[in-house]
């Protein structure tokens, strides 16, 4: 037992020091528990498979595919723009609006989803953002309890309850005490959040980084010499290369990308794009992006009867292409070359779209400019041959990171296939009659995504799951294991109905949630979640109670984590972006912390009698 303990507060001290990563932490004191012989092999690695662990990962999935396809975004922009210009309006649709969507989404992905959303909007209403950012975290947190699904802790007191014979919790279980939470801590924050706002003129620097798609467009005005047109299959274009219309010289435009779509059923929609090359033959149906000026492009739709598109940007768009900037370098082959002997299209199947040349924008006539050393070329090409740019860096080098671009591009075609496998998953999840458990709804929900081509290929998926904390979970189940194999569970849970139990199962339960509130300053809330749990089934045992409010203490107590930002990935989040030190987190979240845990002391034997 002793050793035992020893190991739990050495991992304490891991988690709380930082140094090394929460995932590292607990698997070190895995391997402690196992070269000590406290657990067998067999236990040690149970938690990997483990239900729980498992449908993190599946969940960790269908969020990124709510995100990648834009659902989620459409979502939260519908909730912003209800705010209008009134600034409590705007924090309370903040509040209330993220809470909800952090109900079905892992809280670090609302958060990360919101984020942009809510500085654009605190811009717009001249609101400062630090006042809404810590708020933001916050009601993800408080969204989490709203559903089984909202955040790990739930999942966690839920397997404790499944594996001590009790009678599982439905989806909506959690619905009530998410509420009460959300109202308490939307009336406490909206005075607690005037603290955050700061009068000094410091103001953070940006972040140094590559320019996002938008910023790209707007910045080489694209769509002033961009447009697009639909070919019909009646046109006499079909079934023609591009290379034998030359195009270039009898209308002056260019074809930069063909665009197909293909349907199945009324939701399934897919699109290809293709950068354009000579050998590119045009089909019925399929929509040409052009490069010229408006009326060659016009004079081009009317020779051949196409469907001239009205888009004022010209419609561009990217999922299977997109465009990045190269600087070519002093030693370039290039240099001195013509656009169109530049090999660009031939190497790599890309076109440029427009060069910079100290601070000048040259669109027009690009395939006999000359390039120059300096020289800033804009690229349009399929995503993985902009990748290989990277290859010829004596000629020219990539700016930014177009990889990274592409792995944020949302697939919004895509979004009602995935509302409706989101909301699949729902109905599986909550009723009761389909004789569906939850994590294979969840992995069955995680699987249409990519089968249905939410994500752009199957690596995109794999890369929305956050392992540290499937490791960290996986890593840390078996310490419950140990401290009720060697009764140390058990001796904290005597030593709490020692001390609190004599007082009544509402001092317990004080206790309890206290004792979780605590842990979780210094140990994850997943991690505090998975050792507290069995002791407040032990603590509830030993009274002749409901094990039901200790447990939902323990998910609550580890949930509503606001005094530090290492408690949770959103306080972390939002921890550079609203500029907060320590004392912000204090000021604001130990205060909310205690009203809440007062409240939900006070209402959870009401919900859930002792």
């Amino acid at each position: 037992m002793l050793i035992t303990l020893l190991i739990l507060a050495a991992s304490a001290v891991g988690f709380a020091t930082g140094r090394l990563r929460s995932d590292v932490v607990a698997l070190c004191a895995l391997l402690l528990l196992l070269l000590t012989g406290i657990l067998t092999p067999e236990e040690a690695l149970a938690g990997f498979s483990n239900p729980i662990v498992i449908m993190m990962i599946g969940l960790f999935v269908v969020g990124g595919a709510i995100f990648r396809t834009g659902l989620a975004a459409r979502i939260g922009g519908s909730l912003m723009r209800l705010a209008g210009n009134s600034q409590r309006r705007l924090f309370f649709l903040v509040v209330v609006g993220t809470a909800l969507i952090g109900a079905f989404v892992s809280n670090t992905g609302t958060v990360a989803l919101m984020l942009p959303i809510v500085v654009s909007m605190s811009a717009r209403a001249g609101t400062d953002a630090r006042r809404l950012l810590m708020p933001l975290a916050f009601a993800s947190s408080m969204g989490g309890m709203l559903t089984l699904i909202g955040t790990p802790p739930n999942l966690v007191i839920q397997e404790h309850l499944t594996e001590g014979g009790y009678a599982p919790l439905s989806f909506f279980s959690f619905t009530p005490v998410g509420l009460i939470c959300i109202a308490v801590g939307a009336l406490a924050l909206y005075p607690l959040s005037r603290r955050l706002v700061r009068h000094d003129a410091h103001d953070d620097a940006r972040h140094k980084g590559g320019k996002s798609l938008s910023q790209l467009v707007s910045e080489y005005r694209l769509g002033e010499q961009m447009g697009h047109v639909t070919v019909t299959p009646s046109s006499s274009l079909c079934h023609q290369s591009l290379g034998s219309l030359d195009l270039r010289a009898r209308y002056g435009v260019s074809v930069i990308e063909v665009r197909r779509q293909s349907r199945q059923g009324l939701l399934i929609r897919s699109v290809s794009q293709e950068a354009a090359g000579p050998a590119t033959v045009v089909q019925g149906g399929d929509t040409l992006y052009l490069s010229g000026n408006d009326t060659d492009i016009r004079r081009f739709a009317a020779d051949y009867g196409l469907t001239l598109g009205d888009d004022a940007d010209g419609g561009l768009s990217f999922y299977d292409t997109g465009i990045a900037e190269i600087l070519l370098m002093p030693t370039s082959r290039l240099v001195g070359r013509r656009v169109r002997e530049s090999g660009l299209r031939a190497k790599y199947g890309i076109n440029v779209l427009a060069v910079r040349r100290k601070g000048s924008y040259l669109r027009d006539d690009l395939a006999d400019l000359r390039l120059l050393n300096g020289d800033v070329l804009l690229v349009h090409g399929a995503w993985t041959q902009i990748g290989r740019l990277n290859d010829d860096e004596d000629d020219f080098v990539l700016l930014g990171r177009p990889l990274d671009m592409a792995d944020r591009v949302t697939l919004d075609y895509k979004a009602p296939i995935a509302a409706l496998i989101m909301l699949a998953m729902i109905v599986l999840m909550v009723c009761d009659f389909i004789p569906v458990a939850p994590v294979t709804a969840v992995m069955l929900a995680a699987v249409a995504m990519v089968l249905t081509g939410c994500f752009r290929n199957v690596e995109a998926a794999y890369k929305t799951i956050n392992w540290e904390s499937v490791v960290l979970i996986g890593a840390m189940l078996p310490m419950s294991v140990a401290l009720t194999k060697t009764g140390a569970s058990a001796l904290i849970s005597h030593s709490l109905v020692s001390a609190l139990g004599q007082f009544g199962p509402l001092a317990l339960l004080a206790g309890i949630y206290l004792a979780t509130s605590v842990l979780t300053f210094f140990v994850s809330n997943t991690a505090t979640a998975v050792l507290m749990a069995p002791i407040a089934v032990s603590s509830a045992t030993a009274l002749d109670c409901s094990p039901y409010p200790f447990l939902f203490a323990v998910t609550l107590g580890a949930s509503m984590c606001f005094a530090s930002p290492f408690s949770t990935p959103p306080n972390a989040l939002v921890m550079q972006a609203g500029a907060y030190r320590f004392a912000d987190y204090l000021r604001v979240g130990l205060p909310l912390q205690l009203i809440i845990g007062a409240v939900m002391i006070a209402i959870l034997p009401l919900l859930f009698p002792f």
